[in-house]
């Protein structure tokens, strides 16, 4: 299943998950670094897209804003 909002074209961004000390350490320091992914919360929804019931795939964001409204059965 892609990623990808049909909507707004929201897909994964990519960046660090930063390990560092805890909150009894003297001073703050960062112990590493590892890449990571952010996975944008991807729906599977039924709407009515030109009078014709479509499966789409929404992030939830679109879904919140009211820019695809689920289809009643």
């Amino acid at each position: 299943m892609s990623q990808r909002c049909d909507v707004c074209g929201k897909e994964p961004s990519f960046g660090n998950q930063v390990a560092r000390l805890g909150h009894n350490a003297q001073r703050r320091r960062v112990l590493g670094r590892s890449a990571r992914m952010f996975r944008p919360n991807i729906q599977p929804v039924r709407a009515t897209v030109d009078g014709r019931p479509v499966k789409l795939k929404v992030c939830t964001a679109c879904l919140k804003a009211g820019k695809v409204q689920r289809r009643t059965s």
